[in-house]
This record gives structure tokens, C-alpha cells and sequence, in this order.
């Protein structure tokens, strides 16, 4: 008998998953989150153990300052980088490429060891970091459906914070003043690569969200600009610097990775809750009333005992009353917005809040430079009372959207790009309304009243 093989396909059909995994959509998305996990465990031992290490070196609180913010500028310009970068090679390049980057400026700070070394690298690791960013959240809006998709983002969100919050009780792993943690947050960052390389060999479709202007968003709802922005101010200033601020006021070093993980892990504990209260209440009140508390723990913290028990207590209120902010600014924002014009908007925040999380640092550097390093919490206070100064304003001069007409909360990541902005839930559509108070679908019965704008 003739064997007869099969014919052969002119234009063959590329193999759904990766060598190590299939192409089921929960088994490749548990794989990329647990590279996302392994990345953020290095990157939050690298920016701590950088922290630490520049008192070591003898850099002044001004130049730390500025080599710990310079982070969030490579950051801010990752995003759109990457974006293109995705266009001509890929995903999987993108992704490696990007991870064997920020792997070598990791080992390049334990080289070189010089201010303008380190922050060229802080920059090198803040771009490299948007990128992948937006490579894994590609990979998990094209995995995510909409059944699966509001679950995928809590899962996206628990590995990040989870993964920063770890990272910094690696600091125990080794001498911060040698290069050992330097090379484990190497390692990390390389691994992360693993699960990612191997769980997906297509590249999923790249869906950029369509421009949309800051002063477009802001002359429509105010409060998201200037809350994402000042929000970002106060958290830069809190994950940024609060290594630099630890080691200059002498909190032991037993006790400084304590001191770093309590905002992330009351972040991840207080996120639900607060998103929770705000969907049933007025938002704009719940926004008022956490920035308020955020103030408040700063002031605290201010005439609290460096390094105590209480202390590290109440940065954990801090970061628990901080985080969220950036989430219900998000979910204010689409209160008043259609659909179709969600995605867009809330890119537009993105940049706001990465803007923000630049420029509160280096404000804050230079205040701390020239007064006492007391003034870290100082600076975040003036932050949140900034944002409720703004609300209380906004209260009065706008009606807020009715209880009812409210969007679910959605907890959304610090840190993550515009392209995450796709993993929030679908949800039904809205009438197009302004915060400030044109009501531009003509229904007025789901307008705000007709007070005037601030």
C-alpha cells in the first residue's frame, strides 16, 4: 500500500502557543503575569537598593533626589517608544530586547558608580520598564474577554504591586553597600523573560488608544486632569524618594524594608474597599475624604518618630489612601464620558499622572535641599490638600453625576501604561456630558446643573 501523505499547505498556519505551554487563554495569562511579577520584584529592589545606596556613595539629598526621579522621566517617554519599536520587530524582540536592557542597567550601577552613571541608568530603567509594560499588557487585553477581562486586571494589579512589595524585602538578601543586589535584581529581570518567551509565539495586535488632548479633557472634566497630576505628584514623591529619605534620617536598616512595602501593601489592601465605597456614594466626596486622610497621615508622619513601629503603621494609611486616588480619578473621568471616549481619555490621564509623578520628585528634592529632610512629608501633604482644595471647589460649583449613573470602580495599576487602559471593563454606554457644565448630548436630564464652572 501507497502511503499517501498529506498535501502541503503553501501558506502554513502558525503555532497558537509557545513551546512550553498551549494555547490556553488562562494558562498563557498566568504565565505572562508571572513574568510581570518577577519584573516588578526586580525593579523594586533595584530602585530601593539605589535609594539606600546613595547616602553610601556620599551623594548629597539634592543629587539622590534627582537620580531617583529621573526614573519617571525615562518612563514617561517608554510608552511611546516602545510603541514603535512594537511596529518594526514585535512583541517577543520588544520584550527581550527591553528586559536584557534594564538586566544591564541593573549591573551598570554596581560598575560605575557616579550620580550621572546612575541616573542615565534610572532613565534606561524607567524606559525599559514602560515597554515591557506595554508588551505584557498587549499580550492580556488580546488573552482577556469580557467576561474575564475585569478579573485579568485585579490579577495584572495584585502582580505588580505584589511583585514592588516583595522586592523590597529583598533588601535582606545581601549587603546594600555590595553588589550582590544589584546582580539579584539582574537575575530578576532576566527571568522574567522565561515565562514570557515561552507561553507566546504570535504577536497580538497592538491597539494604541486614539489621541486625546489634555486641554480637550480638562475644559471637559477638570477634576481628572488636576487630580491625576497631583496625584501622580504625591506618589512620585512617596515611591521615589522614600529610600533616599530613610537612609537620611537614619531609620535602621532592619526596618527599612518595612518601611518602603507599607504604602504598596496598603495598596493592595484598601484599593477594593475605597473603589467599593465610591460606587455607592458621590465620588467626588470619597476623592475629598481619601485625599483629606492622605494629608492628614503626612502631617503625622511628619512629627512621628523616624523608622518606628507607628511610623511604618501609618505609611501603610498613607499608601492606602494614596494608590487609590490614581484609580478613582480614572473611574470620575468616565462618569461623565461615552464610551467610545473612555479609552482615550483615560490614556490622557496616564500621561497627566506620569507627568506628575516627574515633576513632584524633583519639586520635592529641591524643597528637602533646602530645608530638612522632614519636608518629604511635608511636600505630600501640600499634594493632598491641593487635590481637596480642588474637589471642594468643584463640589460647589458642579453637580456631580448621579449616584446611579456611576461607572464600576475598576482598581487600575500604578506605573501601568495607556494600553492597560483596555483591560478595564466594558460597560454600557453614557450620555456625552461635561464636568464643566455643558451637557453635550442635549439630554438634560443626565446633565450637571447649571452652575458656573470654576
Amino acid at each position: 500500500m501507497t502511503e499517501v501523505l498529506p498535501p502541503e499547505s503553501s501558506d502554513p498556519e502558525p503555532l497558537p502557543g509557545g513551546p512550553w505551554i498551549d494555547d490556553n487563554p488562562v494558562t498563557a495569562a498566568r504565565a505572562l503575569l508571572l513574568g510581570v511579577f518577577l519584573l516588578m520584584v526586580g525593579n523594586g529592589l533595584q530602585g530601593s537598593v539605589v535609594g539606600v545606596r546613595t547616602e553610601a556613595e556620599g551623594f548629597s539629598v539634592g543629587v539622590a533626589g534627582l537620580v531617583m526621579a529621573a526614573y519617571f522621566g525615562g518612563f514617561l517617554v517608554g510608552g511611546r517608544f516602545s510603541e514603535y519599536l512594537l511596529a518594526q520587530v514585535g512583541h517577543i524582540r520588544v520584550f527581550a530586547g527591553l528586559a536584557s536592557l534594564a538586566s544591564t542597567a541593573a549591573l551598570v550601577h554596581a560598575v560605575l558608580i557616579h550620580p550621572l552613571t546612575w541616573g542615565l541608568m534610572r532613565v534606561t530603567t524607567g524606559l525599559c520598564m514602560a515597554g515591557l509594560f506595554v508588551v505584557c499588557e498587549s499580550w492580556l487585553n488580546d488573552l482577556a474577554t469580557n467576561r474575564t477581562r475585569g478579573r485579568m486586571l485585579s490579577a495584572y494589579m495584585v502582580s505588580t504591586m505584589g511583585g514592588l512589595t516583595l522586592g523590597q524585602f529583598l533588601l535582606y538578601a545581601a549587603d546594600t553597600n555590595g553588589p550582590e543586589l544589584f546582580m539579584l535584581s539582574s537575575v530578576l529581570v532576566s527571568a522574567s523573560l522565561i515565562p514570557v518567551a515561552l507561553s507566546a509565539s504570535s504577536n497580538p495586535p497592538l491597539v494604541v488608544p486614539e489621541a486625546m488632548s489634555v486641554r480637550e479633557l480638562y475644559r471637559q472634566i477638570p477634576t481628572g486632569i488636576v487630580g491625576a497630576f497631583l496625584n501622580g505628584a504625591a506618589v512620585g514623591i512617596m515611591t521615589g524618594l522614600g529610600a533616599v529619605y530613610a537612609v537620611a534620617v537614619n531609620i535602621p536598616d532592619e526596618r527599612i524594608p518595612y518601611f518602603l512595602a507599607a504604602p504598596l501593601f496598603g495598596s493592595l489592601v484598601f484599593q477594593w474597599p475605597i473603589g467599593l465605597l465610591s460606587d455607592r456614594v458621590p465620588r467626588r466626596g470619597v476623592m475629598a475624604g481619601v485625599a483629606a486622610i492622605a494629608a492628614l497621615v503626612s502631617l503625622v508622619l511628619a512629627a512621628t518618630v523616624d523608622g518606628s513601629w507607628l511610623a511604618i503603621a501609618l505609611m501603610a494609611a498613607l499608601g492606602a489612601t494614596s494608590f487609590p486616588l490614581y484609580s478613582l480619578n480614572i473611574a470620575y473621568t468616565a462618569d461623565w464620558l461615552p464610551s467610545s471616549k473612555l479609552t482615550a481619555a483615560s490614556a490622557a490621564l496616564v500621561r497627566v499622572n506620569g507627568i506628575g509623578a516627574l515633576m513632584g520628585p524633583l519639586l520635592a528634592t529641591v524643597v528637602i535641599a533646602a530645608t530638612r529632610s522632614v519636608a518629604y512629608f511635608w511636600t505630600m501633604a501640600v499634594a493632598n490638600l491641593a487635590i481637596v482644595a480642588f474637589l471642594l471647589v468643584r463640589i460647589m460649583v458642579v453637580d456631580a453625576p448621579a449616584v446611579s449613573r456611576q461607572r464600576q470602580f475598576v482598581a487600575f495599576p500604578a506605573r501601568a501604561s495607556s494600553v492597560a487602559v483596555g483591560l478595564m471593563k466594558g460597560q454600557r454606554n453614557r450620555p456625552a456630558v461635561s464636568e464643566a457644565g455643558e451637557d453635550r448630548a442635549g439630554d438634560r436630564s443626565f446633565g450637571p446643573s447649571r452652575r458656573r464652572r470654576a
